[in-house]
């Protein structure tokens, strides 16, 4: 699966990140499995372990984000994944508009790791509470260093301001599976 090297919203500068790249890892019948590798991640501010839960508000620290739409559709789905293992899933019937809570079969599973310099970031969201392929989607994150910076990162941005609901953001691609 491609890896894609994300870009930070030129507006909402890093001070310290120096790059973020994600991927799927795999993508079978139960579980998609997701990863964010953040270099620069020295200072970079981690919610704390809170278990898993359905919450709003993630995207206010660090929190990285799957946004999926079927093509051609207006609709698409939204997934926030903590690091505190919290997580958001919502559905919108198009731009920000006609937004509800996604139904997702059971709790997805975020699982940090840093080192001193990086955070690997892998998140599994069961394959139940997907669309069914084939997929735009985009990956995103929000990034707060210490002191309260904030940066936004996507696999491409509008100019103007950060918008990971922008149809821009959502650049990767991925194919129905061929039946045999």
């Amino acid at each position: 699966m491609e890896t894609f090297d994300l870009i930070a919203h030129p507006a909402h500068p890093p001070r310290g990140v120096t790059g973020v790249a994600s991927r799927i890892l795999s993508i079978d019948p139960n579980w998609l499995t997701l990863r964010w590798k953040v270099d620069g991640a020295q200072a970079l501010v981690l919610p704390p372990f809170a278990g898993r839960a359905r919450t709003d508000g993630l995207w206010q620290t660090t929190c990285f984000e799957l946004f999926v739409k079927v093509p051609g559709g207006e609709g698409y789905a939204e997934f926030n994944l903590s690091p505190s293992e919290r997580w958001a899933a919502y559905d919108f019937a198009g731009y920000r508009a006609g937004v509800a809570e996604r139904d997702v079969p059971r709790a997805p599973v975020c699982t940090p790791r840093r080192g001193s310099s990086v955070l690997i970031f892998d998140a599994a969201i069961p394959a139940g509470a997907l669309p069914a392929l084939p997929w735009v989607y985009g990956f995103t994150a929000v990034l707060e260093e210490q002191g309260g910076i904030k940066s936004y990162w996507a696999m491409a941005h509008p100019p103007e301001k950060p918008d990971f609901h922008d149809p821009a953001c959502m650049a990767g691609r991925l194919a129905a599976a061929e039946r045999a």
